[in-house]
């Protein structure tokens, strides 16, 4: 494998229009695999442009948990017959219908239609409206087939990306890529914030956002790899501006490899013996918050 191209989604949606948001993430998809991507990434619970209920509204929430879809429902099936179609992989997000209350989620949808990884957000936003969801439980990684080889890929979405924990946990389970929807605006402590999971984890990461005004845009994606022979290098392969586009970042994964085998970040020297307070559940002021669970 010499590289793989990540195709950053980054959109306007139609508000709760699930036939919209389909029919527009088809076109999207299929001008990602014109580009050469091998790799198409969506901005976070496409199906219905994140969008959330009224809380003032008598039943809004109940008839916006009734917008959720699973892996067997059309609007899943419908990206896995269109990855298989384009020979390309999908990461696809929804709103996932589960036990007592929807997901936020992504599935990895791999080149030949199989589903190789889900993965609900951990770290969902407690003190809004996010709180009606069920939080996921854990990060996982996978082995993606694509047509350039295998790729270890995992995912977080949006805030999980505010977690050093969520990349850090991932890069420990191999990851070389982290694919990460997201849907808030992007400025420069979230796009330096992101940055940092990929320089001190030596992974790559691509994020979609949607499109101004739904969000601002700046979909970015960044290699992992901080230094060169010329010493200091910028890690970043692309990032978009406000607009609606589709934002092709290409990463050389067998550089990130070579540069993983003998740089210092990463694994390598950790202590996690030293570790064991972050494991704990409690919390102490200030950083008390009523609507927090764990």
């Amino acid at each position: 494998m010499s590289t793989v191209s990540i195709a950053l989604l980054q959109m306007r949606a139609f508000a709760g229009d699930q036939q919209a948001n389909l029919s527009k993430g088809e076109a999207f998809c299929r001008r990602a695999r014109q580009l050469g991507a091998d790799i198409a990434l969506f901005p976070e619970m496409w199906n219905i442009g994140y969008t959330f209920y009224d809380p003032e509204q008598p039943g809004s929430r109940e008839g916006w948990a009734a917008q959720a879809v699973g892996p067997e429902d059309a609007f899943v099936t419908h990206f896995r017959a269109l990855a298989q179609e384009l020979q390309m992989a999908i990461a696809l997000t929804y709103l996932e219908r589960w036990p007592g209350a929807p997901r936020n989620t992504v599935s990895l949808i791999d080149r030949h239609g199989d589903i190789v990884l889900t993965y609900a957000k951990v770290h969902t936003c407690e003190w809004g409206v996010e709180s009606a969801l069920t939080p996921g439980d854990a990060f996982h990684v996978c082995a993606l087939d694509t047509a350039q080889g295998e790729v270890q890929v995992g995912a977080m979405i949006c805030y999980d990306r505010e977690h050093p924990e969520s990349a850090r946990l991932l890069m420990l389970q191999g990851a070389e890529l982290i694919l990460t929807p997201n849907a808030c605006e992007l400025e420069i402590n979230r796009l330096s914030q992101f940055r940092a999971r990929a320089y001190e984890n030596m992974v790559a990461v691509a994020m979609a956002n949607y499109a101004a005004p739904d969000a601002n845009g700046h979909s970015v994606a960044f290699d992992g790899m901080a230094y060169d022979e010329q010493w200091s290098r910028d890690m970043l392969m692309v990032e978009a501006g406000p607009e609606e586009g589709v934002y092709l970042a290409t990463l050389d994964l067998e550089r990130l490899r070579v540069y993983r085998q003998h740089e210092i970040w990463g694994n390598a020297f950790r202590r996690p013996g030293r570790y064991g307070l972050l494991t704990s559940p409690e919390v102490k002021p200030p950083f008390v918050r009523d609507s927090a669970t764990r």
